[in-house]
């Protein structure tokens, strides 16, 4: 009996076709854009999603600084929500690495950042304050899906205010499908993406970033005084244009696992759900049982993540199929019941 593991949608491991591609790649030196595999990666995404070009890089978090360091320069400031990835979970990049202050903007319940909080949080052109250049959203925001109709809101507010705007898409196919719209149709609205490979794509490595040829071109730079420059990562990139391939349409399959997962857990006496939106569930469980219940479930050979909140986020992807529910739900059944 494998393990079941749902803490993340990181922990995917590639599939026997995904490792076979890998191991057909056509690679070259990458550093001298010489990889045929990274280069027709690029170009897909790019194309794809309405871009002049793309950069392939190691992770999520390197993608989304070398777009920060690109649009902003020392001493500008970025419009983020002050529980965005950006901000919070990439160990503060973009003031320790590129000298640009974010501020941080509370967000709406829907993942949105309120355009009027926006508009008083830019500065005036004033050498006192930082030049405020870039606005940065994110989508999925704990698998929440922004509103379309928010994502033209925001390029417009972004457009008559000078302000370029960047989203972090790592999760963008999961937004894309759950909203029944191409992917190309979010990106739209953007100066520039990020897309991660390595969450629900289930790739095992690698973030794509995609923008205008001058900012990839500067990204390129940043990649490689970041240490982000690779060589024959050709294997990498036959891996994510497998996932592109293939394991899109597929992530409704995640969504409707999350939606079942979540009305199970309601039913049980002892779990609060807070809610599910695509891949991830949400509940509250007493504080006093945390350690309990992940010894429980770890005996029955599945894992989540405990941290020192009761609120459990429970992540479907790849490796989880409908045999792997029903165990996770017969699991919490024997503890709460």
């Amino acid at each position: 009996m494998g393990w079941i593991d749902l803490r993340s949608d990181t922990v995917t491991r590639p599939t026997a076709a995904m490792r076979s591609a890998m191991i057909d790649a056509e690679v070259g030196d990458d550093v001298y854009g010489e990889d045929p595999t990274v280069n027709a990666l690029q170009s897909r995404l790019a194309a794809d999603l309405g871009f002049e070009a793309a950069l392939f890089v190691p992770t999520g978090t390197q993608s989304n600084l070398l777009a920060l360091m690109s649009h902003c320069e020392r001493g500008d400031e970025y419009l983020v929500g002050a529980d965005a990835h950006t901000y919070k979970f990439e160990g503060g990049g973009a003031a320790v690495l590129g000298s640009i202050q974010p501020q941080p903007i509370p967000h709406d319940s829907d993942g949105s950042l309120p355009l009027e909080r926006l508009a008083a949080a830019i500065k005036p052109v004033d050498p006192h304050f930082a030049r405020t250049r870039l606005l940065a959203l994110e989508n999925t925001w704990h698998g929440r899906v922004l509103p379309m109709d928010y994502l033209r809101a925001a390029h417009d507010f972004a457009r008559d205010r000078g302000l370029a705007i960047h989203l972090d898409g790592a999760r963008l196919f999961n937004a894309a499908v759950a909203a029944g719209v191409p992917a190309r149709d979010i990106a739209c609205h953007f100066d520039s993406v990020s897309v991660c490979l390595s969450k629900g794509l289930g790739a095992p490595v690698g973030s794509v970033l995609v923008g205008s040829s001058v900012l990839i071109e500067k990204a390129r730079r940043w990649r490689k005084v970041a240490g982000g420059g690779w060589r024959q990562a050709g294997l990498l990139a036959a891996a994510a244009l497998h996932a592109l391939d293939h394991h899109v349409t597929r992530l409704s399959q995640d969504h409707a696992r999350a939606a079942r997962l979540a009305q199970s857990l309601s039913e049980l006496p002892g779990i609060q759900l807070l809610g599910h939106h695509t891949n991830m569930v949400f509940v509250d469980v007493p504080t006093d049982r945390l350690r309990a219940l992940d010894a429980h479930l770890r005996e029955a050979g599945i894992r989540i993540s405990i941290g020192y909140l009761p609120t459990l986020r429970l992540v479907t992807h790849l490796d989880i199929d409908d045999e792997g529910i029903e165990r996770v739900v017969s699991a919490f059944r024997d503890f709460f019941g």
